[in-house]
């Protein structure tokens, strides 16, 4: 019998997030798709991806015959220092005008393929891709400054969707792969199929003369 060779696995949980990626989605087909130039929004604090998945029984004979599994709307929601209005104008599809930014009830924000980085204490990073979706506008709210100086982080949320994904056999959602310390194969062929571009600051050999 062949033994096959044992994975290394890792057990570390999680203590940190960083590296939010984002690009428009310009167009896309059953099975391509192209995604304008990859931005970033520094300083992310907080991100959760839900992505619910319920259980379907049907029954007969006074017992479950069969189980089926139905999957529910993937949904982002992420708290960042501070969202720079560069990169709002882009996310929520925002008309401007004169250095002025607007919102108005026929605003419709594009869609976008996002990546962040989830990160750990022995340097290894596991990196989420989404593949579509949109961010609704957020909140515009202040408060006084009192005695002690408060910062007032900015929260935006999203719904995401699946996409064609090379090298799957299924549209996908969600795509993560993890890289130890020093290493950045798994992140490198994530970016490529979420946005079709390279890891900012990697420039890509050719492929042929």
């Amino acid at each position: 019998m062949i033994k096959l060779p044992e994975i290394e696995k890792s057990y570390k949980s999680s203590t940190g997030v960083e590296e939010f990626y984002y690009a428009l989605l310009l167009s896309e087909t059953d099975t391509t798709f192209t995604t304008g130039e990859i931005s970033r929004v520094k300083f992310l604090q907080n991100i959760e991806v839900e992505i619910p998945q319920e259980a379907v029984r049907a029954y007969g004979d006074n017992r479950t015959a069969e189980i089926a599994v139905s999957g529910g709307d993937v949904s982002v929601t992420t708290q960042f220092h501070k969202v720079p209005i560069e990169d709002k104008n882009v996310i929520f599809g925002l008309e401007t005008a004169d250095g002025i930014s607007s919102m108005g009830s026929e605003d419709n924000p594009p869609y976008l393929a996002v990546i962040f980085a989830k990160t750990f204490e022995d340097g290894s990073k596991e990196w989420v891709g989404l593949t579509k979706g949109m961010f609704m506008r957020s909140k515009i709210s202040g408060k006084t400054k009192e005695d002690k100086t408060e910062f007032n982080p900015e929260e935006v949320t999203g719904e995401f969707m699946d996409r064609f994904v090379e090298g799957f056999s299924k549209p996908k959602s969600v795509l993560f792969a993890a890289d130890k310390k020093g290493e950045t194969t798994n992140r490198d062929a994530l970016f490529m199929k979420i946005f079709g571009k390279t890891y900012p600051g990697v420039v890509q050999e050719p492929t042929g003369v």
